[in-house]
Order: C-alpha cells, then structure tokens, then sequence
C-alpha cells in the first residue's frame, strides 16, 4: 500500500509540475507573409516585403540587411510629397519595441534588393539576412513571387 501511494504521489507531482513548464522567451522576430517580387531578365533592382514582428522581449534595432542573392539590401520608405509626387529614402537603422511590427508593402516601407546575382523567377527562396545593432544576424528563406 505505501509503494502505492509513493507512486501516486510521484505521479501527480510531475502533472503539477508540467503546469508550470515555461517555454523560454523567443530570442528572434519573426518574419511572415514575406515575399519578393519576381523580375524579368535584365531588370536591375526589386522589392521585398513582409511584416517583421519583434516577439522577444527586448528591443531590437536593425541596422542591416543582406542576401547571398543581391549585391545590395537596404530599407527604404516610400513618402508622398504635398504636390503628390512619391520619392523612397534609405532608412538607416529601425528600432522595434517588444511587440512592434515593421509592415513591409508597397508604397511604405520595403526592401530595396539591387543588382540581383540569379534570375528572379518566382518560386525560388532567397536568404535575407537581418542585423541587429548588437551583432546578431537573423536568417529567413523568402520566396520569390509574382505579384
């Protein structure tokens, strides 16, 4: 009867004890709904969007952008004047609080990818490399798509 109840005890200690498990904070924004505009042969520049969630519990800066299938990548903003006229300008570094989100789209903020080193057909996966003020590099696989 002891052995019993030892056991008993044991077991609904460990269904007490799964209750309080905690995952670990994620250490990484997440990146969704990301894609890049497919180009026709010669074409020299596209685009990339997709909305980067900061889901860490910390700030996160980003100061750099970078793919093993462009010779550059930089964030840039699109800006409507007063007179209607729409000019883009290279944003240096963007700082995301905890749960803030940077909506990639056309007509606001993107990625400008230059000098594509591959055909950009749709349906291949590019890397995008992401840098954090503080050194880490987040990777993500981003499909190229017509749209």
């Amino acid at each position: 009867m002891k052995r019993i109840v030892s056991c008993l005890l044991i077991v609904l200690l460990a269904l007490l004890c799964a209750g309080c498990r905690t995952e670990p904070a994620p250490t990484e924004p997440l990146l969704e709904d990301a894609w890049i505009r497919s180009l026709p042969p010669g074409m020299k520049m596209t685009a990339g969007f997709g909305t980067l969630t900061n889901v860490t519990g910390a700030p996160i800066e980003l100061v750099g952008f970078d793919s093993n299938a462009f010779q550059d990548v930089s964030l840039h903003l699109t800006e409507k004047a007063d007179d209607g006229m729409s000019s883009m300008r290279e944003i240096d570094s963007y700082t995301l609080q905890p749960g803030d989100a940077l909506a990639m789209e056309p007509g606001g903020y993107h990625l400008m990818l230059m000098g594509p080193l591959t055909n950009m057909a749709p349906g291949i996966i590019v890397n995008l490399d992401v840098t954090a003020a503080d050194g880490r590099v987040f990777r993500f696989d981003v499909r190229v798509e017509k749209r």
